[in-house]
């Protein structure tokens, strides 16, 4: 993919996908094999790792849609992006933000993920 913010969009996109071969389809689309993910809740390796995280977050907060939140900022082969998560067309429950490293094929290979809005017991 050549350009960032449609990279982040795809990205994005795998965290709405909810079947999971269209899911894992997607993040072989925008996610080198062995990409890592951190967050504060979870760190994880590989596409697999990832597809697990979602999986899981879309359990938790099922109904809800992930959208971007604002511009990407991006420069050489990084970019940030703060992320909303919520009922489609509302104000989210959760607010982030993202650093994502990309690889040389184009693809992200490290996402380090930022919670700035949490509700209370997550």
């Amino acid at each position: 993919m050549s350009d960032m913010n449609e990279l982040v969009q795809r990205y994005l996109a795998a965290w709405n996908e909810t079947d999971a071969a269209a899911r894992q389809a997607v993040l072989a689309e925008v996610l080198a094999e062995d990409a890592v993910y951190t967050d504060p809740l979870v760190s994880v390796q590989g596409r697999d790792g990832l597809d697990a995280t979602i999986a899981a977050v879309q359990g938790q907060f099922g109904g809800l849609v992930f959208s971007l939140g604002g511009a990407v900022d991006a420069h050489h082969d990084i970019a940030r992006f703060t992320w909303h998560l919520g009922p489609e067309g509302a104000d989210p429950v959760v607010i982030g933000f993202d650093v994502a490293v990309i690889g040389a094929d184009g693809r992200i290979s490290q996402v380090l993920g930022f919670l700035d809005k949490v509700p209370a017991g997550v």
